[in-house]
């Protein structure tokens, strides 16, 4: 048994030798990853840290208990006649002081039963008659301002920039004569006692909406419903 192992150690010298000899195999080359897996990994990758958890570093409640707010700046507007707001001490002004004297804040203070009385009528009439009187004198200035601008500008800039000026105030002017038949139409209805009442439903227009265009012949309602017939039909 003894020479039986000698001869096998013997054999396997050899054959360790040969081993050791031989040059060891070249390393597989790592397989390039696909376009398909490489983008796959990038949006695991963001959606990993789109998802994970953010710890705070600090207690909210800390950065809450030391916020002070701050005072919002606002500016000083005076209101419209539109956002006038009823105020009762000036309800029974319109039987102590004369229309002249009025304001819309106490017409809108009036009780809803007075609506269109004559104090109402009067003031919107004086109200109308005044606005018609400053779209004439505007379309007087309008008239002064073209007859002196009639002089002819050597520098072409200049003379653009007033004929520009000249374009801009004829369509304000054009403007405010559709205003000016709105006004005529106004007078008219106050005349047959037909003012502050819609033409389409009779209802009242509300001293409010007429305080903030005088010359409405239409509710807001009726207003709205013509408005959206014209979107839908272009009459």
């Amino acid at each position: 048994m003894v020479s039986q192992r000698k001869s096998s150690s013997k054999a396997a010298q050899p054959a360790a030798a040969a081993a050791a000899t031989e040059p060891a195999a070249p390393p597989r080359a790592a397989r390039k990853p696909s376009a398909a897996a490489t983008r796959r990994a990038q949006q695991a990758a963001m959606h990993a840290q789109t998802t994970e958890a953010v710890t705070p570093t600090h207690d909210p409640r800390a950065a809450k208990a030391s916020y002070t707010a701050q005072p919002a700046m606002t500016a000083t507007i005076a209101p419209s006649a539109s956002v006038l707001v009823k105020d009762p001490k000036r309800a029974d002004n319109w039987k102590k002081l004369p229309v002249e004297q009025l304001t819309d804040a106490d017409i809108l203070a009036m009780p809803d039963e007075e609506y269109m009385n004559d104090v109402q009528l009067a003031y919107f009439r004086r109200k109308l008659q005044q606005l018609k009187h400053d779209i004439l004198l505007n379309a007087g200035e309008t008239t002064e301002h073209l007859r002196e601008d009639t002089v002819v500008v050597p520098d072409p800039a200049d003379r653009a920039t007033i004929e520009e000026e000249h374009a801009l105030e004829l369509r304000t002017r054009d403007r405010e004569r559709k205003l000016l038949k709105k006004i005529e139409q106004a007078l008219a209805r106050i005349d047959s006692g037909e003012y502050g009442y819609c033409e389409e439903t009779g209802e009242p227009i509300g001293v409010g909406r007429l305080l903030a265009r005088p010359t409405a012949s239409l509710s807001i309602e009726a207003q709205q419903r013509r408005e959206l017939k014209q979107k839908l039909f272009g009459d």
